[in-house]
């Protein structure tokens, strides 16, 4: 099966990126300072607004928005993925399977990534609430505030949540947001 990715410039992008056979990759800060210097060079080559993000041991979410008259987000996950893997310290390199040892590929990462596009307002606002409880949803702590690597923080600060936010009980999403 050809799996056809919508393109369209300008739009807005959820996207579900994993580790390789779920690998805890993302369970230190040097680690997910590596992958915070990917995202800064390849935002600075080739531009793109993280409109919500989280980091979590195995997987991370994120919204982005591309510009205007771009729609080439493949080519951007490619290089960060790249970038990462590059750096990342031995330990975390998995025996790669031999379609990928005959590639030079390193096991870091799964091959693709999810994405959807966000259709409107709601959807978008769905798609934060997800990413920002998702630490929740895992298990690693009692509320979002309590995750370190999300943008919850940065919404809390600018006045799109309260700080207690997902705190109060579990939050029940569409069984379509984050996987459509």
């Amino acid at each position: 099966m050809h799996y056809r990715r919508a393109k369209i410039p300008g739009a807005t992008y959820f996207f579900t990126v994993v580790t390789h056979q779920r690998q805890s990759l993302f369970d230190n800060d040097s680690t997910i300072g590596l992958l915070r210097q990917a995202f800064r060079s390849v935002k600075t080559e080739s531009p793109f607004t993280i409109d919500a993000i989280v980091i979590l041991p195995d997987h991370l979410h994120c919204i982005w928005t591309l510009p205007d008259e771009d729609a080439d987000f493949s080519s951007r996950w490619k290089r960060i993925k790249a970038r990462f893997s590059r750096q990342c310290p031995h330990p975390y390199r998995q025996q790669p399977s031999s379609s990928r040892r005959s590639k030079g590929e390193h096991a870091i990462w799964q091959r693709r990534f999810w994405e959807h596009q966000i259709r409107n307002e709601t959807d978008f606002r769905h798609h934060v609430d997800y990413i920002h409880y998702n630490p929740v949803k895992h298990g690693l702590v009692d509320s979002p505030q309590g995750w370190p690597y999300s943008s919850f923080h940065r919404y809390v600060k600018d006045g799109g949540y309260p700080a207690e936010w997902g705190a109060g009980g579990a939050i029940e999403f569409d069984e379509k947001i984050g996987y459509e």
